[in-house]
């Protein structure tokens, strides 16, 4: 049996200065990219100063306009397997945004067909049959790597969970057109979410099979899809983000299925690693190996991004995003015509990675009056809860809609959210603007 202190909270945080520490100093990895790269890349981004003796500290990248033009369309789809039709989808450089009024009536599992799709090179083509997965590193107690085929996993005690995928930066374009603050990345609204049932092995089943050692602290799961290269040349490798051992012994899942049926190209095929409540980020789509690891690991995943930078963190950064946030979207375009003297149905989805959703708050007038909308599922943390108000406009003209979800912990949507460079975790009411007609 394994004893571990479980990693989350400020136990994680104190664990990723030792981890920060030691990776500055030599004594851990930045596997896959050259330490003297990473330093300088770090530093091209405005994220190092003032280099002495082997150490650095961290601070804030530049901060660019968020991105995601029309012009990219074409290579998307290109990357892309599944059809990515305009009533759908929204085409962001390699990814898919959903359009969240496309989530209209569609159910409490987001079908694979409208589920969004972030990729950072493209869809690679991968055959089940000779599929295998390699657990390997120093941190196994025989120290020899183990391979398992998708048969094998699929004889190993099943489990299934609903939980959602979101990317980091979902809600990202709001920094901007909310609160006129710059970040870096892809220009997503809300629709950087998809929640799905998902089945698999647990990663610890595996894990204890491969025999890990008393000395391992952190397992890294690595993508099958091409190596990431920035615009510089710099290649980072394969996308890979190291996971504390404590993380990888709860709740992680190797899933081989979703929504009932084979995982499809796009989100994972064969097998994914499936991180409830955290960022995107650390679900690997295409696991091929996962190194365990005696010794901290870093990869550019947690360091050049995935961290908040910014005048509200410290210089060298906060700590590797772990969880969610708390969101609400209305299944309803933006700028939408509303007709006025009839009763429409506002419907929407709330989440939260912290806490189940305990209430959600509907204005129609821009936040002058409020009331409780109805929830139309059983709220559990890390997944979505649907909700419905009837609305009655009598007067045209324009107006904005909100919804403010609260969550078990107590946690609320704030007006606006700390910004952070690289626009992560964007958790303020949104304002929908619409125009009774």
């Amino acid at each position: 049996m394994i004893s571990i202190e479980k990693s989350d909270g400020a136990s994680e945080e104190e664990y990723d200065r030792r981890r920060r520490a030691q990776w500055l100093s030599g004594e851990a990895r930045a596997d896959g990219v050259a330490r003297r790269d990473m330093l300088r890349l770090l530093a091209a981004a405005g994220a190092v100063s003032g280099i002495a003796g082997g150490a650095s500290a961290l601070g804030a990248p530049r901060a660019q306009a968020a991105t995601g033009t029309a012009a990219t369309a074409t290579a998307a789809a290109a990357g892309i397997v599944k059809p990515l039709p305009a009533d759908r989808f929204t085409i962001r450089g390699t990814n898919a945004e959903t359009k969240f009024e496309a989530l209209a009536g569609t159910p409490f599992h987001t079908p694979a067909s409208h589920f969004f799709v972030r990729n950072h090179t493209a869809t690679p083509s991968l055959d089940a049959t000779t599929w295998r997965l390699r657990v390997w590193g120093d941190g196994l107690k025989d120290g020899k790597a183990h391979e398992f085929t998708l048969a094998d996993l699929k004889r190993l005690p099943s489990t299934s969970r609903t939980a959602f995928v979101e990317c980091a930066g979902n809600g990202r374009s709001f920094f901007t057109s909310q609160q006129g603050q710059s970040a870096s990345g892809t220009a997503w609204t809300l629709g950087a979410i998809g929640n799905a049932r998902w089945r698999g092995v647990r990663l610890s089943e595996v894990l204890r099979r491969a025999g890990v050692s008393r000395h391992a602290v952190d397992v890294m799961p690595r993508g099958l899809d091409a190596e990431y290269v920035t615009d510089d040349g710099t290649n980072l490798g394969k996308v890979r983000r190291p996971l504390p051992l404590a993380k990888a012994l709860d709740d992680v899942i190797l899933a081989y299925e979703m929504n009932g049926a084979p995982l499809p190209p796009d989100h994972g095929y064969p097998v994914r690693v499936l991180v409830p409540a955290w960022v995107g980020i650390a679900s690997i789509k295409w696991v091929g190996d996962i190194e365990v690891s005696s010794k901290p690991l870093y990869s550019p995943w947690n360091t050049l991004f995935y961290r908040l930078f910014g005048e509200h963190y410290p210089p060298e950064g906060s700590a590797p995003l772990t969880h969610q946030t708390v969101k609400s979207a209305f299944e309803l375009p933006w700028n939408a015509g509303i007709e006025a003297a009839a009763t429409h149905h506002l419907t929407g989805r709330s989440w939260s990675a912290t806490g189940a959703i305990a209430r959600v708050d509907i204005s129609t007038d821009g936040g002058t009056t409020w009331h409780r909308a109805r929830l139309k599922d059983t709220p559990h943390r890390a997944t979505w809860t649907r909700w419905t108000t009837p609305w009655h406009p009598r007067t045209p003209g324009p107006t904005t809609l909100l919804a403010r979800a609260t969550d078990t912990t107590g946690r609320t949507q704030p007006e606006a959210t700390a910004h952070n460079a690289q626009g992560y975790l964007f958790d303020a009411v949104v304002r929908h603007a619409v125009t009774v007609v």
